[in-house]
């Protein structure tokens, strides 16, 4: 089946067909359907590839995300491929388990498809990356990492705020021995936010005190990163983790060692997952709106008419929601 068989079937040029399919220039109401119609007939599915190559508009944006397990990178993703499907788009998605190798394989591979859009929600960013990006002239967003350039945008969420909200309330519950929970700590924005943490303790040193753990970015790698907290001998009566994924970790490992939450231990995440409300006890964390994320992307990614915007950096304010996890401290730990 080709796209003369729908032009045939539809009663007009294959011009007219190429205009409908790739949803560019004036197509009568009337006409338009009558071609949708015949695609739907005769069963058609254009070759997106070989009409990037020919020179037409491409219909797939990209997504490289660093690690899909973790709901907040899929909650990202959901969001874009419904925007993206609402108009005609498709979303091809990559996970590089904070791999930089990997995410330059997987620009490299987006880069092959003719994506009219790419979308890097990664802390493994190589600024070369960005560069070439630049240089190629493809529209991009990134979040966390990078500064914004022309033709990329930049989304970042504001950790800092999000992690003092999160410390002050902690305070005002009496609480004076803190830890966090991290991982990839190595990586800049990961990094960032552990020397926050470490940032706002020191601001009222020697009255309180701290400590960091990390582990891998799962379940797993939070119920390692509470096997190690105690194995220190330090003993935490509150524990703020860099993420719920890892939180949730925390929580099931705490229940195993026998500490009740928030009774001897608070617990606080970051991104407000779904599983945040529904883990025992609930989780106080802090929210980061992931649907505003998704279609900011998808409006940057796809605004076609203006291709090579000014710099742009869009911030994010967490908002801290308290929920079970947390307390005022133990008595015999004030």
């Amino acid at each position: 089946m080709s796209l003369q068989d729908v032009a045939r079937r539809a009663r007009v040029s294959a011009a007219t067909v190429s205009r409908v399919l790739n949803n560019i220039g004036t197509v009568r109401s009337s006409t338009r359907s009558r071609v949708l119609k015949a695609i739907e007939d005769l069963k058609y599915y254009p070759n997106a590839h070989a009409q990037a190559l020919a020179g037409g508009a491409s219909r797939t944006l990209g997504l490289i995300v660093s690690n899909l397990e973790n709901p907040f990178f899929l909650d990202i993703f959901r969001v874009l491929e419904q925007e993206a499907h609402s108009h005609g788009y498709e979303v091809l998605i990559a996970n590089t388990d904070y791999d930089s190798q990997w995410l330059k394989s997987s620009v490299r591979i987006m880069l092959g498809r003719r994506v009219a859009g790419l979308a890097l929600i990664v802390s493994e960013i190589d600024p070369a990356i960005l560069d070439e990006l630049e240089s190629r002239q493809v529209r991009t967003v990134v979040y966390d990492v990078g500064e914004p350039r022309p033709g990329i945008q930049s989304i970042k969420a504001n950790y800092r705020k999000g992690i003092e909200r999160a410390a002050e309330y902690l305070r005002s519950l009496g609480h004076r021995k803190f830890a966090f929970v991290g991982h990839h700590t190595g990586l800049g924005p990961l990094g960032d936010r552990k020397r926050t943490f470490i940032e706002v303790m020191e601001r009222y040193s020697p009255a309180l005190q701290f400590i960091t753990v990390a582990d891998s970015d799962d379940y797993a790698g939070g119920r390692r990163a509470v096997r190690q907290l105690f194995a220190s001998k330090f003993r935490p009566t509150a524990i703020l983790c860099v993420n719920d994924f890892m939180a949730v970790g925390v929580l099931r490992e705490l229940r195993e060692m026998g500490m009740e939450v928030p009774g001897h231990v608070s617990v606080t995440g970051f991104d407000n997952i779904s599983l945040s409300e529904v883990v025992y006890p609930a989780l106080t964390t802090l929210h980061i709106a992931r649907d505003q994320i998704g279609r900011q992307i998808f409006a940057n990614l796809s605004a076609t008419e203006h291709p090579f915007l000014a710099p742009q950096e869009i911030v994010i304010s967490p908002e801290l929601v308290i929920r079970e996890s947390t307390g005022r401290v133990p008595d015999r730990a004030s």
